[in-house]
């Protein structure tokens, strides 16, 4: 706002000037339409909290320019202040008087030397503002000594903790090395015990290799001896009653793969009949007889199908199935359920072509209860107990079978073919049989 030509040197103070703005946007309001200045009759229409605000600039110069206008904002001032209008009139300024209403008053009255009301009243706004920015400005500096003397406190407890932490980890450390110290005597006290004792199993070891000679004939002794109880044991079990035991069974399994392979034999050879002897009752290996474990030695490949035809050939053979181990390879995208239902049903029709003895062993730990089988005609299924699995019931089976009768274990677990080939039964692949029930 300027008013070089009024006798102000620079723009009003702008706490005046918002205060000079403010009354005339009152009585910009209260005016008769008539009046209003032309430059101000859209911003007369402009609500009261906002027309002070948005339009001050137009309000402002219309009372630098429009004496008329100021002389009218003038009075309605002259009537709220009198005294301090009367005052600035006589060329005084009251003592107690706020220097903004000072120079507003003497802006719009305009009484002589009223440029240098303003400029005073300026000056006092500028010293005013200096002191409230200096009391600011202490009020900063004592909140900041404030802060550094909480500061310096909180680093003068925290060096404390530190310290304290420092000879609690003296101490510690300390203890470390005292418990190291004694760790490394027990280390060097096991060693040299350690030593003491390679020493004493050395000695030991020299002393049984001294005496193996003599354990090895005893034991050769006892060999013989356990071969003279066998003897008379399966003498005795010919001459026991059929079906009593497990034994007897065992000895009728056996005496039945001997009397089909002797019949087999016979016509293929088409021997006569001949007449039992007493020397007939003697048990012995015949030369050149076949075996289950002999079978592998016709050049054929372990994935041969042909192969599993020549143990199923042999007479009385027992042909053990690791269930799972044949599914999950042939069959692995089933479920549990369509793996058993698939693989029983080749095994029932294996059954029928060649009436083999057959079993199908399932792990029973991968059930969460009894699951009802329906077992086809000439195939035995058996699940493992509880804390069982299924390759130690292959072994249970294959141990329960008499010496000299061919078994064979279908399964291509290597642990478990290893087992039952050192228990003398014949290991075949899983994949054997997959392909033999596929021909079928």
């Amino acid at each position: 706002m300027s008013s070089a030509g009024e006798g102000l040197s620079r723009p009003l103070p702008e706490q005046v000037r918002s205060h000079v703005v403010e009354l005339a946007s009152q009585i910009l309001g209260s005016m008769p339409a008539a009046s209003v200045p032309a430059p101000l009759k859209g911003i007369a229409r402009f609500d009261p909290r906002k027309r002070a605000k948005l339009g001050g600039t137009p309000i402002a110069a219309q009372l630098e320019t429009d004496k008329k206008f100021r002389e009218l904002v003038a009075e309605t001032l002259t009537a709220g202040w009198p005294e301090l209008v009367a005052s600035l009139a006589e060329g005084t300024v009251p003592p107690a008087a706020e220097p903004v209403m000072v120079a507003a008053a003497a802006y719009l009255t305009r009484p002589p030397g009223w440029a240098e009301m303003v400029e005073t009243a300026r000056e006092d706004l500028e010293r005013s503002a200096v002191a409230a920015e200096g009391s600011a400005q202490e009020q900063t500096v004592t909140r900041l000594r404030e802060q550094l003397a909480a500061q310096k406190a909180a680093a003068k407890d925290e060096a404390e903790r530190l310290r304290e932490q420092l000879r609690s980890s003296r101490s510690e450390v300390s203890d470390l090395r005292h418990r190291l110290h004694d760790a490394r005597e027990r280390a060097r006290a096991a060693e040299a015990r350690a030593v003491a004792a390679e020493e004493a199993a050395a000695e030991v070891k020299a002393t049984a290799v001294s005496a193996g000679s003599a354990t090895e004939s005893e034991l050769r002794r006892l060999r013989e001896r356990l071969a003279d109880a066998e003897r008379q044991l399966e003498a005795t079990r010919r001459a026991a009653r059929e079906g009593r035991s497990v034994e007897d069974t065992k000895v009728r399994m056996l005496l039945d793969a001997l009397q089909d392979a002797a019949a087999g034999l016979r016509r293929e050879l088409a021997l006569p009949s001949g007449i039992h002897r007493p020397a007939d009752s003697v048990a012995a290996v015949a030369p050149g007889s076949q075996g289950v474990q002999a079978v592998p030695a016709r050049a054929l490949a372990d994935d041969d199908p042909a192969l599993l035809d020549q143990l199923l050939a042999l007479p009385q053979i027992h042909l053990i199935v690791d269930g799972y181990n044949v599914t999950k390879s042939g069959y692995g995208t089933f479920t549990l359920a369509d793996q058993r239902s698939r693989l029983l049903t080749g095994l029932g029709a294996l059954y029928a072509q060649t009436r083999t003895e057959l079993t199908c062993v399932f792990d029973g730990a991968e059930l969460n209860g009894p699951v009802p089988v329906s077992a086809p005609r000439g195939v035995r299924v058996m699940f493992s107990a509880p804390g069982q699995i299924a390759d130690d019931l292959i072994r249970q089976l294959v141990r329960a079978e008499p010496t000299g009768r061919a078994v064979a274990v279908v399964s291509s677990d290597r642990e478990v073919a290893d087992s039952v080939r050192r228990m003398g039964a014949r290991p075949v692949p899983a994949v054997l049989l997959l392909r033999r029930l596929g021909r079928a």
